[in-house]
């Protein structure tokens, strides 16, 4: 009766199936949930505005006086943790960095609160012609990292962000929370954070230094650590692109 004979239908299919099939565990939560800090919920938005460069300067005056009176209007549930322009990296490049204590909340609220400020509406067309484009993301700050706090300086800040491969964020987050000790001892760690809204699986890493060669020598020590060299090697395939700025905090940054 020749081989299809001696198996059902259903247990052929089966077995076929099996050969070609990749079995994979059913997610039980999402990945912010796994690696999002659970005694906050603090919610980021990251900012990147690229500015005329004949504007720069008026740009950083006034974008220092808004964020002075939204820090001082405690109906407003948002802070700047930092405000940056980028040294190497993109050029006449804004970075701000903004804290929603309240999570979605309170964005909701201060987006709200915001469309009803005339004062505020009037910045928004100031600034509008002062800019080349602009670009936003929502992110969640990963559990083992630092919570950024203000900082004294003078400092020099490494933005650097990492674009993943769908799929590899835990990964990424188990990996980390395992190199992150070996990035300690300088204070160099000001904040890490996964986006949510906007690019998906892309990973931003804020670096402090008091220099080029103070950065050049963090950097080198790490290798000498056990256990270093190993999370790169894992990590490296995890990315599909990869991009480092470096940045000047404002005058009016929290983070100096």
């Amino acid at each position: 009766n020749g081989c299809s004979s001696r198996f059902s239908e259903s247990s052929d299919k089966g077995w076929f199936r099996s050969l070609f099939v990749h079995k994979v565990d059913a997610r039980k939560d999402a990945h912010s949930n796994l690696l999002s800090k659970k005694e906050t919920s603090n919610l980021y938005k990251i900012q990147f505005h690229n500015v005329k460069p004949e504007c720069l300067d008026e740009y950083n005056s006034l974008e220092a006086e808004v964020q002075r009176r939204l820090h001082q209007d405690q109906d407003f549930p948002c802070e700047v943790v930092g405000s940056w322009n980028t040294w190497y990296g993109e050029q006449d490049q804004a970075v701000h960095l903004w804290r929603y204590r309240g999570g979605y909340p309170a964005l909701t609220e201060c987006l709200q609160k915001l469309r009803a400020n005339k004062e505020y509406l009037e910045f928004r067309k100031e600034r509008a012609k002062m800019l080349i484009s602009r670009q936003n993301q929502l992110l969640l700050e990963f559990s083992f990292w630092n919570e950024p706090l203000p900082r004294k300086g003078p400092n020099l800040y490494e933005l650097r962000t990492y674009k993943l491969k769908p799929g590899t964020m835990l990964e990424w987050g188990n990996r980390w929370a395992r190199a992150i000790k070996h990035r300690q001892e300088n204070n160099e760690a000001v904040g890490g954070f996964f986006s949510q809204i906007g690019d998906l699986y892309v990973v931003h890493h804020l670096w402090a230094y008091e220099s080029l060669q103070s950065r050049e020598e963090t950097r080198n020590s790490a290798w000498q650590k056990e256990g270093w060299d190993v999370n790169v090697y894992y990590t490296v395939p995890l990315v599909r692109s990869m991009e480092s700025r470096l940045m000047i905090p404002t005058k009016s940054s929290p983070l100096q």
